[in-house]
């Protein structure tokens, strides 16, 4: 199909909502956003997410929000299928896209494979996780270097969840691990014959500190605490993944908490917010391919409209 796709990304609280939404109200022919984000795609989550207001979804139409309820998986299978469809569908209208969001594993799924192609049997998976429940990490990498005599490749083999993954593969395809990563990464790159353009918001980290407390104290001021309550009633607490998410784990601690203040479910959200947004600007720059990076404390919004997509040899 081929044509261009623009990306907006950067850490959470940066402004990205708001630079996207003027740039797609800008586009002569009708622009369309989708958004980049794995708690988004969940109904009812919408202050803790910081989910763009009914008005800024009517202004421009939005893609990739409130897809599934609160109790139900949406995984990054779930996701890639989704945005196929939304990218033919929006680029056979003459419009153009715009991918917005900071969720790393779904932003780099138009770049890169992200999804393997090794499908594991429901037995083999309980097996191996029997194994690690039972005898731990160790048992688990005596029984991968068995099925791999000549290398385990570049397996990280401190961290359970890829040691459990590697040796499920291997088991389900009768393959050594070394040829498996190798057929993972020589799949085809997703949108091979797009153009892709990437814009990547930065600010300075003391400014960024002060706007994700102030998100913090604006969402418990919202009604977070009672936006939980009433999702813990519709089943959050059985979607591990949006109950784990920063705003939602603190929120669900505070309520079933009594020593804890709002204070400290500010305190809490923010510390965790902002260890997340270290590890958002590190990934982002050594995993997606930038071709401008614009300081919104140092740029004005407008001038930030006119160059945002401009390749930079600074990036």
């Amino acid at each position: 199909m081929g044509g261009s796709l623009y990306f907006i990304s950067g850490p959470t609280a940066v402004g990205k909502t708001e630079l996207s939404l003027r740039w797609a109200l800008a586009q002569k022919n009708g622009a369309e956003i989708l958004s980049c984000d794995s708690l988004l795609v969940y109904k009812g989550l919408d202050i803790g997410t910081a989910k763009p207001s009914k008005t800024e979804l009517a202004a421009v139409p939005h893609h990739g929000i409130d897809l599934v309820e609160p109790n139900q998986q949406f995984t990054i299978v779930n996701y890639v299928a989704y945005c196929e469809k939304v990218v033919k569908d929006v680029l056979s209208r003459g419009k153009t896209l715009l991918v917005t969001g900071g969720s790393g594993f779904y932003l780099k799924s138009f770049f890169a494979p992200v999804l393997d192609p090794v499908e594991v049997p429901e037995r083999v998976s309980q097996s191996v996780r029997t194994l690690y429940r039972e005898q731990g990490l160790p048992a688990l990498l005596a029984r991968v270097k068995a099925l791999n005599p000549d290398g385990m490749g570049d397996l990280e083999t401190q961290n359970p969840r890829r040691v459990v993954r590697a040796l499920e593969r291997c088991i389900a395809s009768g393959r050594p691990l070394p040829e498996l990563q190798e057929a993972f990464k020589n799949q085809p790159t997703p949108y091979g014959d797009f153009e892709k353009r990437v814009c990547l918001l930065t600010r300075d980290s003391e400014v960024l500190k002060d706007r994700i407390r102030l998100r913090a104290e604006t969402m418990v001021g919202r009604g977070l605490v009672e936006e939980v309550r009433a999702m813990l009633g519709k089943g959050l607490a059985e979607n591990a993944s949006a109950a784990r998410a920063i705003g939602y784990r603190e929120t669900i601690a505070y309520i079933e908490e009594a020593s804890m203040d709002t204070e400290d479910l500010v305190r809490a959200i923010t510390a965790n917010t902002y260890a997340l947004v270290k590890k958002q600007r590190t990934w982002l720059r050594k995993q997606i391919p930038v071709d401008r990076t614009i300081n919104l404390d140092e740029t004005e919004v407008d001038q930030a409209l006119d160059s945002l997509f401009e390749v930079s040899s600074a990036s």
